[in-house]
């Protein structure tokens, strides 16, 4: 029997956004969270221009529908987003949109933590790359 809401079956059955991106691109950030204790895992990819907004976003996740409903809803939420915007982006914005149940919020941070990895990613690439010139 499926328990999940609507609104997260709709993102389950058509997540936006699914794919990945060229790691090695400067302009790219990816952010790998997972959590063992029921073994969801995403993989979140940005892309900025060079104005620092989001200007494209994959993910790919491993786990269940409530998982993957959450990247779905991530992705969509940061797009055109400034790096600095997109940080803002809390596990509970991503819970409310979806009504997840409680025992589903799980998902919701494992979002906000692979958006954060993936812009902490991009920032630490780029003070790498500056080190080197």
């Amino acid at each position: 029997m499926n328990r999940y809401n609507e609104k997260i079956n709709e993102a389950f059955r058509n997540p936006k956004n699914v794919g990945s991106m060229d790691e090695t691109d400067d302009n790219v950030g990816v952010g790998f969270v997972g959590s063992p204790g029921c073994g969801d895992v995403l993989k979140i990819y940005i892309k900025v221009d060079d104005s620092d907004r989001i200007a494209d976003v994959k993910f790919k996740t491993f786990g269940c529908g409530s998982a993957i409903a959450s990247s779905s809803v991530l992705t969509e939420k940061v797009m055109g987003l400034t790096l600095e915007e997109a940080k803002k982006i809390t596990n509970k914005d991503i819970a409310d949109e979806l009504s997840l149940p409680a025992i589903k919020t799980h998902c919701s941070v494992l979002a906000e933590e692979a958006i954060t990895d993936a812009i902490e990613n991009l920032i630490s690439k780029r003070l790498i790359k500056k080190g080197k010139e």
